[in-house]
């Protein structure tokens, strides 16, 4: 493999332009050399130098292009990651993996034979709010945690006028959107659950997929709350750590996706950095002194991805998110699933149907 990697990008919505395209284009190893547009021609306003193809066939016949980023709807993934695989591609696959976690075992089964990498696209591992909870969890301030609680909330009442967000298909809905992010920083922090229980609704109207959801993962000492609604106008907390000792409660977004939808590059001074009023607020013991006050939050970085993709394929290091690790979280979105369904708690099952 050549020191530059080549990269073929499938679609050029949302998610490839503002959540790929910029960091790929930001590092230096990576050249985006062709992007999948069937309708379009948007990339070439921002990337005039990438050749715009027609199909993902073709796309496929490159044999210089190293490395696949499949941007396209969730319905898709399974089946363009195991053609990228199968002719000899390393995959970027965005969130959600693949509708089923069989589906996913079965990817992971056949990049093992092919010989190929597979990295999901679970950019919110590298929210600066999370980092800064990853890093405060590694000390004692809070005490053994016995209450985490996560919101990913909007307020979007009107449905998304992309049609595909709003059909009622395998891996559609804001469990499998949002829900993905909040679950796998959750295992990122705490492991496999011993059981699952589920609240999901569908509350706008017209719509055909779910709006909200609570999902309760359940741990020995700990009970892990994940919730997101689509009907949520007034601002609530994003994280609220409980622990023996303290708490800490972090209001406000990570500023990245807002950044790059105003046109702003990762490379840029500052980037990822946190508003100071945002910044999370810790309330604990310290040698029997009380301390309240400010954490400031880790700048965020996005960038991160990509750097590990290059490094696992060049330089053999260990991948940042990995794929069982991804299929993971589908499976825990089976048994939210089938828990609401049920209507009980649903002990966490590592078998695949």
């Amino acid at each position: 493999m050549s020191e530059i990697i080549k990269v073929g990008q499938v679609g050029f919505g949302m998610s490839g332009q503002l959540f790929h395209a910029p960091f790929i284009e930001a590092n230096k190893n990576f050249n985006l050399k062709k992007v999948v547009e069937r309708h379009n021609r948007n990339s070439e306003n921002y990337y005039p130098y990438v050749e715009i193809v027609k199909s993902f066939d073709e796309l496929l016949l490159d044999e210089e292009i190293q490395l696949i980023v499949i941007t396209t709807p969730n319905i898709y993934h399974y089946e363009q990651t195991k053609k990228a695989l199968l002719a000899e591609k390393h995959v970027v696959i965005e969130k959600p993996f693949t509708p089923t976690a069989k589906e996913a075992q079965e990817l992971i089964d056949l990049s093992l034979k092919q010989k190929r990498h597979i990295f999901v696209f679970q950019n919110r591992r590298w929210d600066g709010d999370f980092m800064t909870i990853q890093k405060l969890l590694q000390t004692d301030l809070l005490g053994d945690l016995i209450e985490y609680e996560a919101h990913f909330d909007r307020y979007s009442p009107k449905l998304n006028t992309k049609p595909w967000k709003e059909a009622d298909d395998p891996a559609g809905g804001n469990l499998y959107d949002l829900g993905t992010h909040l679950i796998d920083q959750a295992v990122c922090l705490f492991g496999l659950p011993d059981s699952v229980w589920a609240d999901i609704r569908t509350q706008r109207d017209g719509s055909k997929v779910d709006d909200a959801f609570e999902v309760i993962l359940n741990y020995p000492e700990l009970k892990v709350t994940l919730k997101a609604g689509m009907l949520v106008r007034e601002e609530g907390p994003r994280y609220i750590l409980n622990g023996t000792k303290g708490s800490f409660v972090k209001y406000g977004i990570d500023p990245q996706e807002n950044d790059l939808d105003k046109g702003f590059s990762p490379d840029n001074e500052g980037w990822g950095e946190d508003f100071p009023e945002k910044y999370g607020f810790l309330n604990t013991a310290i040698d029997g002194l009380i301390f309240q006050g400010n954490i400031k939050t880790i700048a965020g970085s996005y960038q991160k991805f990509y750097k590990n993709v290059y490094d696992v394929l060049m330089k053999n290091t260990e991948a940042a998110i990995k794929p069982e690790e991804a299929r993971d979280v589908i499976r825990i979105i089976e048994l939210a699933f089938e828990s609401h369904r049920l209507g009980k708690v649903l002990q966490f099952d590592e078998r695949i149907n």
